[in-house]
């Protein structure tokens, strides 16, 4: 999709510029598919955090399966759906977070935009390059369960002398967990009743359930992608007694930057390297929640990091007061260009304002409240649908033209439940405009009532992107407008359209017989 440049964010004013076993649940993601594989979306009760429910998982796991390329590998991943609980979603679809999907819009994975959802006992082949990314991503749809990690790996990785492992071992979920399914809590004020740490959790009043151990080498230094995907909570992340160093934010080199707590917003990413450099113990891995009177109490939203040698019991380390914690104007782009276009407030070619409100019930940006479209956006492109008046969902629909750079001021007026992580690949958490070296990144927190923030993109994709709030709840509430990049260039950008995409609205107006979608007994790595 695009690059956000962030220039300015969080100014003050908006008129400023049940058990689980281990066998079950390992305690480190360590299983894998490679980018040519098929992945099942289904039911299946488990307990991550002691607390059995049904679920929507990723061949039934959580995390679902961490999906691993090499830079500049095809994608061919077929999304199965076989959802049968109908007190959850049944229809689905898989968006790939971070990756930029160019002539490759309708694989984007998002129902109603670029697609029509997949049907129980139907599939997708979502086929798509990132030949120019690397980094750490992930994909997701339902908050009961579905959404797991996606790395490409760069084996010319500028930074790789930074660090002696980066593997499967080294990836760490965080997700806040419901023990309630999701459609009952659209439209309430969810809390989360735990935090899971590589899916594995407890929560308050609950049974002493196992937590997640990341293991490591006393000398040794680890690459540990952190990746968030919650459907709400951000949370600040630290390890006792160890500082951090980010390299990496969205799959974004950044200038390394030593710290000793992150606070990451709803599907952010950091990749930050560990030294091994204390004395054989264990110790506790931290991600408080932003829930109210969040805790570590009991070992709520804890993991435990383990030096070989160690004994197998919790860690006695104490939480302490950060001393050097994340300041985003501290973190700067590797090997910067600078910000698109040219310096300046409204200097862009394009210059837009979102203003995010709320009526007590549903969220809208600049007074609309986005709303499914009855044909995905794309769709009615294609069909020759080319001026934001012709395009639905009226009012949520904004088209651009080509090769302009693009300056959006979001201004949260009356939104609650903040910080508001806006997700259209952009950055965070400045008070002072940044053109020369600013951090470049897919999520952005706009923050709460009374603050903005200022990014910057270039319109080089062709294509209907929908920019959104991240928190799950958000979005269902209508916190999301549809960014049409040069509709008129789209049927050509994206060409050829595989002929499966085009059954998908079929099946969903009339779900035909299964045998349409084509799901084969093909084995896949």
């Amino acid at each position: 999709m695009f690059i956000l440049f962030l220039l300015v964010s969080l100014v003050s004013s908006i008129n400023a510029t049940a058990m689980v076993s281990r066998s079950e649940y390992p305690l480190s993601q360590v299983s894998q598919h490679d980018p040519t594989t098929r992945i099942t979306i289904g039911n299946k009760a488990i307990a991550p955090d002691g607390f059995n429910r049904s679920t929507t998982l990723v061949d039934g796991t959580f995390p679902g399966t961490l999906i691993t390329a090499q830079k500049g590998d095809q994608f061919n991943i077929e999304v199965v759906n076989r959802l049968n609980d109908d007190s959850m979603f049944v229809l689905t679809s898989v968006h790939w977070h971070g990756i930029f999907q160019n002539r490759t819009n309708y694989a984007d994975g998002v129902a109603f935009v670029t697609q029509c959802p997949i049907t129980p006992n139907h599939s997708f082949l979502h086929s798509f390059s990132a030949p120019n990314q690397a980094g750490t991503y992930w994909y997701h749809k339902q908050c009961d369960g579905l959404r797991g990690p996606l790395v490409i790996y760069d084996p010319e990785d500028p930074l790789a002398y930074m660090y002696d492992v980066d593997d499967a071992s080294t990836v760490i979920t965080l997700a806040d967990w419901y023990h309630t399914v999701s459609p009952d809590l659209i439209g309430t004020v969810p809390v989360a009743e735990s935090m899971l740490i590589n899916g594995l959790g407890r929560y308050a009043g609950g049974p002493q359930s196992d937590l997640a151990v990341i293991n490591v080498t006393r000398g040794k230094r680890y690459r540990l992608r952190l990746v968030q995907m919650p459907c709400d909570s951000n949370v600040q992340f630290s390890i006792d007694g160890h500082n951090l160093t980010v390299i990496e934010a969205d799959g974004q080199l950044t200038e390394p930057l030593v710290v000793d707590q992150l606070q990451i917003f709803a599907a952010q990413r950091y990749s930050v390297v560990l030294e091994a450099n204390q004395p054989v113990d264990n110790y506790w891995i931290r991600a408080l929640p932003s829930t109210a009177n969040a805790t570590y109490d009991g070992g709520l939203s804890t993991a435990i990091l383990r030096y070989v040698g160690a004994s197998e019991v919790d860690p006695t380390t104490v939480n302490t007061t950060a001393e050097n914690p994340l300041v985003e104007t501290n973190l700067h782009a590797l090997n910067s260009s600078g910000a698109a276009g040219a310096p300046g407030y409204g200097n862009a070619d394009i210059n837009l304002n979102f203003n995010a409100s709320f009526n007590g019930s549903l969220f809208a940006i600049n007074n609309v409240t986005f709303v499914n479209p009855t044909v995905p956006v794309l769709l009615q492109i294609l069909s020759g649908a080319h001026d934001a008046s012709e395009l639905l969902p009226n009012g949520s629909v904004y088209t651009l033209e080509a090769n302009k750079v693009v300056e959006l001021t979001v201004s949260i007026v009356s939104a609650p439940g903040g910080p508001h992580p806006i997700h259209l690949h952009g950055s965070a958490d400045s008070s002072t405009f940044n053109y020369v070296n600013p951090v470049r990144r897919d999520v952005v927190s706009a923050g709460i009532i009374g603050q903005q923030t200022v990014i910057r993109w270039t319109t080089d994709n062709s294509g209907p992107w929908i920019l959104h709030c991240h928190i799950d709840w958000h979005l269902a509430g209508g916190f999301a407008v549809v960014m049409a990049e040069s509709p008129t260039d789209t049927s050509a950008h994206v060409d050829p359209v595989p002929p499966e995409w085009y059954r998908l609205c079929p099946l969903y107006n009339q779900d035909p017989d299964p045998t349409v979608a084509r799901i084969t007994d093909t084995s896949y790595a």
